[in-house]
């Protein structure tokens, strides 16, 4: 079977990451969530005092860039590759209301688009790759054969959100969540640089109505008839 590249886009709380990782278990494909790429980079600027309610550092996050290593290790309890910063398992810290209130800010970063771009392009040179985030389909795989936009309604995504954080034990409101969700939405929309768009050759799926076996459905037999034409 031919081996193609997959870009799924979309907006937040989309579960852009489950499917993709579903089809990358299916297909025996590898994962790459360059949202938690983001999301490592927005936490270490935390970490390190670089970004807050009331201010970002933004050169002086650019000037620790060189400092910041990721990498994705495969965890063979949980199916699928986990986040690391400079060597520190970072998964769960990166996944919070907190962090998810500053990635947007420094996704928008030219610089820290440049330094994940690049290895993200490295990552699936190879092809026999299913990667998510906000620019796969129109600026990391251009030339991607399947290219996912998902999207579903502000409060959908919200509610989504909410249930998963409260799953967690994270204390936060869903107005908190939908103030968030819509907050990035902008944000990730009207960026200068790489703003989140329907690449021209995308395939738009509203998940709102739908569960995560009707997707995953739909676009595994949207990837069999790629693979047939190529």
């Amino acid at each position: 079977m031919k081996k193609i590249t997959i870009a799924i886009d979309g907006f937040s709380s989309t579960g852009k990451s489950t499917l993709a990782k579903q089809l990358a278990k299916e297909l025996e494909y590898v994962y790459v969530d360059t949202g938690a790429m983001y999301r490592a980079v927005a936490y270490f600027a935390m970490q390190h005092n670089l970004i807050g309610a009331e201010f970002f550092k933004k050169e002086a996050l650019i000037e620790a860039l060189a400092d910041i290593k990721l990498e994705f290790r495969f965890n063979a309890d949980l199916g699928f590759a986990e986040m690391y910063l400079n060597g520190e398992n970072v998964e769960k810290q990166i996944r919070t209301i907190e962090v998810s209130n500053f990635v947007s800010t420094v996704a928008a970063v030219s610089e820290v688009r440049a330094k994940l771009v690049e290895q993200q392009q490295e990552m699936g040179k190879n092809k026999a790759i299913v990667m998510d985030g906000r620019d796969i389909g129109t600026v990391v795989f251009p030339n991607a054969e399947l290219k996912i936009f998902m999207t579903a309604s502000a409060e959908t995504r919200a509610q989504r959100r909410f249930d998963e954080l409260q799953a967690k034990g994270d204390n936060v409101s869903y107005e908190e969540v939908l103030k968030n969700v819509v907050d990035r939405d902008y944000m990730d929309t009207h960026r200068a640089d790489s703003p989140l768009v329907i690449a021209d050759d995308a395939i738009e799926i509203d998940n709102s109505y739908l569960n995560k076996e009707e997707q995953f459905a739909a676009v595994l037999e949207l990837v069999n008839d790629v693979v047939k034409t190529i």
